[in-house]
């Protein structure tokens, strides 16, 4: 439930107390659990102060807490109380769909996957995603009214200034339409929208394998290719959304005309398409898991393939570390699923062409969350603007 703010007078003891329990609980936000003394590191509060808000939160219903074991001590871990409402998480790829709805806590209590067709568009997926939520939400009980906010992942790069796919031919079907507005007046609940590489890195960088970096890139590849920048835990998204978009890279200015319309992308070289296409139709190598299938059966030809689209990423990948110069490298989408196969080739691309560090370059692991990275990065835009914790905290004053 929404409830209005109480206002304070600036500088008060009330001011302060309300500040603090409010940095509290948007740390909570971005990072799930938090034991109390990382609290106070990502809060910059005293240990003394966090105990006191936790403590007073837990009373009041707005924070959760439960014991674990750090370095064989006990310490206390804090989370948001589930009954501050639910949100859910969307995400388009080129070929699949995901939906979840979590808890405040970012604990998924329920998730469906669906395929979809090469040429989705906006209208149709749209009105079949309302249906969708509302079903799901049935399911825990309730309806789609009772969700907090939605969080959309998009398979091209959106303009944060007009919600809008930024480039042409990125995704037909998609341009031109404001994807947030349309949802919203479908369901009638707030909608935020940006890209999967964005959303995946997100995810990544806030409860993943990048939550201890400073700075990393996920890079998404799958039918298509595309990365995610992540400084402080905060995307960096650029003037029009097109940051981290390394699948259009020029690898050869002769090469394969791209679907961006400029010749030799990295996409065109180790994007899904482009590697199916390598293999005659007799041998049945229609979607990247045929692909991945062969591999992990040793079939030599997929290992080939794989392992050379890995060269090509890896490359286009030193060009970001020199540009961007992350901390850490987190390799998610479809083709992730090829482990080694695919990264083992791409690091070494990565030591070959990278301007070399006295500390190393970044380290290239896969991503924690597999399929669902994008859709935990959706949940996690969901939680970023749900105000209702803030308004809890202002009553408890």
């Amino acid at each position: 439930m929404l409830v209005a703010r109480r206002r304070v007078p600036p500088g008060s003891q009330s001011s302060l107390r309300e500040a603090n329990r409010a940095r509290l609980v948007e740390s909570l936000k971005r990072h799930g659990r938090l034991t109390q003394v990382e609290l106070a590191g990502s809060t910059g509060l005293s240990p003394a102060t966090v105990s006191n808000i936790v403590k007073e939160l837990t009373a009041s219903g707005v924070l959760h807490t439960s014991f674990t074991s750090r370095s064989g001590r006990r310490a206390t871990l804090v989370s948001l109380a589930r009954q501050l409402g639910l949100v859910a998480g969307v995400h388009y790829s080129s070929r699949q769909l995901h939906i979840a709805i979590a808890d405040a806590t970012r604990t998924i209590v329920s998730q469906t996957t669906l395929p979809l067709p090469i040429d989705h568009r906006a209208d149709a997926e749209l009105d079949r995603l309302a249906i969708l939520l509302g079903e799901l939400m049935e399911t825990l009980g309730g309806s789609v009214s009772e969700l907090l906010a939605v969080g959309l992942a998009l398979p091209a790069p959106i303009d944060p200034r007009t919600g809008m796919v930024s480039t042409p031919g990125l995704l037909r079907g998609w341009e031109g339409i404001d994807v947030a507005a349309s949802l919203t007046a479908r369901i009638g609940r707030p909608v935020f929208v940006d890209s999967e590489a964005n959303l995946g890195g997100l995810a990544e960088a806030r409860e993943g394998e990048g939550r201890s970096a400073a700075s990393s890139v996920f890079i998404r590849i799958g039918h298509s290719i595309s990365a995610g920048l992540v400084v402080g835990g905060d995307l960096f998204h650029g003037v029009n959304g097109k940051a981290g978009q390394i699948g259009h890279v020029t690898i050869d200015e002769n090469g394969p005309i791209c679907r961006c319309s400029n010749r030799g992308c990295l996409e065109t070289y180790a994007g899904g398409p482009a590697l199916l296409s390598l293999f005659p139709p007799s041998e049945g190598m229609l979607r990247l898991s045929d692909l991945l299938q062969a591999a992990d059966d040793g079939d030599g030809s997929a290992r080939r393939v794989i392992a050379d689209a890995g060269r090509h990423i890896g490359i286009a990948a030193a060009s970001l570390c020199n540009l961007f110069d992350p901390e850490l490298i987190v390799v998610g989408g479809e083709l992730a699923q090829a482990g080694e196969i695919l990264m083992a080739p791409m690091r070494h691309s990565l030591e070959r062409t990278a301007l070399p560090a006295a500390a190393g370059l970044p380290e290239v692991v896969a991503a924690s969350f597999g399929e669902w990275a994008e859709t935990r990065g959706a949940i996690a835009i969901a939680l970023d603007q749900v105000t209702v914790a803030s308004d809890v905290i202002a009553v408890t004053a």
